[in-house]
């Protein structure tokens, strides 16, 4: 039986594009991920693997207009958002380069021996190194940044783990033409091409999380489909690390004294942020928390007429449109549940986005579980509020999330106490603004409570090459069998504690 065809598909219009291969087999799998294996020991070389990061950003950068126009066509989202999406992808290898240079990464700790301490103190020496082939699952809203040349696979390579990217089926010549130039970074690097390889097809994914050389896995994409690999990564003979990001419903309060002080302000912003992208975005404030009343009346305006100036959008594919027009129907069928601005279909292949409201009373009382889970597009639920406690009792039901917002006054007596039920929620708590935006710095978080992720680990930042690590300490060690960072003389000057 021949393998099937992998297609691009055009998401304006629903019809094929191009063939760009076919859907890797078990045995294609495990040639895919042996030869990636054979590649760890030419990635030690830090210094390689630095230049490696930094030419594949070149070659990213220089192959712009090409990678753009590929990327919207199979998922349009537009070259704006595509140039912006590219800048922060080849930025990010950058900054892994620079991390891997620095070398504070490796966490390099050492005790001296203390014969009087009690018990004696041996000499030890710890340090943090790679764990082998990661599994890379790209997402499909980022196909870019979260997809075979980004943070997971800029990060894992920046550990010195090679990669296997299982590409998203919306975006497959993305795929291929990113893992080309990647490949073709290693190559003029003087490393394996196979440091990066690509397959392609959802029996290939699951064949990629059993493979006992795969080591950890890195996952952006659904809860049910993050949660069947993630049973399938802890259910194997020798359990690996499963970092995935499933689904978020990145909850925002607004409080009484932020409508009084500027309501249109605040209804404005969250428009534009749920509407970001086709609300495509993983931190889509799809929940909000706001107070009934006239103030509250003004926010709502102000949020309705943005949303209904965003107009109708594309989303990724067919079958993410049909979801989203039944996850909405659904919805608004509730008891209770209105629309100010009726998401749905506005044809065969967009969406109109929407906003859905409801008293918050019928949720604290358990209610309407449905509006407490995500819905990925452009729409977002309202809970008004009459108090407080309706706020604390709703907050209390909420899953984990990726992100969570707070919209106060000034010297907000509120604010605190809200603060702080909200912190256990997210990875990421704003005050002000907006969630849409994930900047890439040495202190971010992306990440939170299940289902937002499997893991307390960010997969955005500096510190995103932490999950690919593993420590090791030697003890009572001669230095000449110790690795150069981990000598007296520090011949490569690495940080260390």
């Amino acid at each position: 039986m021949s393998a099937a065809a992998v297609w691009s598909v055009d998401p304006r219009t629903g019809k094929p594009r191009e063939q760009v291969g076919t859907e890797a087999t078990a045995a294609d799998v495990d040639r895919a991920v042996r030869a990636a294996h054979a590649t760890r020991e030419a990635l030690a070389d830090r210094a390689v693997r630095a230049a490696f990061l930094r030419t594949a950003a070149d070659l990213l950068d220089a192959s712009a207009d090409e990678v753009v126009a590929t990327a919207d066509a199979e998922t349009a989202l537009g070259t704006p958002r595509l140039t912006g999406e590219l800048a922060r992808t080849s930025g990010q290898l950058r900054a892994f380069a620079a991390v891997v240079e620095d070398g504070a990464y490796l966490d390099v700790r050492i005790d001296l021996p203390d014969p009087a301490a009690v018990p004696p103190r041996p000499d030890l020496r710890r340090w943090k190194i790679p764990l082998g082939v990661v599994a890379v699952y790209a997402a499909s809203n980022f196909p870019l940044a979260f997809s075979v040349p980004g943070g997971d696979t800029a990060s894992a390579l920046a550990a010195g783990c090679p990669v296997v990217v299982k590409a998203h089926p919306d975006h497959p010549a993305t795929s291929e033409l990113a893992a080309a130039l990647l490949r073709r970074a290693a190559a003029e690097t003087g490393l394996p091409e196979d440091v990066v390889v690509l397959v392609h097809g959802f029996d290939a994914g699951v064949e990629l999380v059993r493979h006992p050389l795969v080591a950890a896995v890195g996952f952006t994409g659904s809860v049910r489909g993050g949660r069947a690999l993630f049973d399938a990564a802890a259910a194997r003979p020798v359990p690996i690390p499963f970092h995935g990001e499933l689904g978020s419903l990145n909850p925002v309060v607004v409080t009484p004294g932020a409508v009084a002080e500027r309501a249109e302000e605040t209804g404005a912003g969250l428009a534009g942020s749920m509407t970001l992208g086709a609300g495509q975005f993983c931190t889509k404030p799809g929940f909000v928390l706001a107070p009934a009343g006239p103030d509250g009346d003004r926010f709502l305006a102000a949020l309705t007429e943005g949303v209904a100036r965003a107009g109708a959008a594309v989303l990724l594919d067919h079958r993410m449109r049909d979801a989203f027009v039944d996850g909405v129907t659904e919805r608004a069928a509730l008891d209770g549940v209105e629309a100010p601005v009726v998401p749905g279909a506005a044809d065969a292949h967009a969406v109109t986005p929407g906003v859905l409201t409801v008293d918050a009373a019928r949720l604290a009382a358990g209610e309407h579980a449905l509006l407490l889970e995500e819905c990925f597009g452009p729409v977002t639920v309202v809970a008004r509020y009459a108090d407080e406690t309706e706020v604390t009792a709703v907050l209390g039901r909420l899953p984990g999330n990726l992100t969570a917002t707070l919209h106060c006054a000034d010297e907000d007596p509120a604010a605190p106490g809200l603060l702080a039920a909200l912190t256990p929620l997210a990875g990421r708590v704003l005050v002000g603004g907006w969630p849409t935006g994930v900047a890439v710095a040495a202190a971010q978080h992306h990440g939170g409570p299940y289902p937002a992720t499997t893991s307390t680990a960010t997969s955005v930042g500096a510190t995103a090459i932490e999950r690919w690590l593993r420590p090791i300490a030697y003890q009572s060690t001669p230095q000449h069998l110790l690795p150069p960072e981990l000598r007296d003389d520090n011949p490569l000057n690495v940080p260390r504690a």
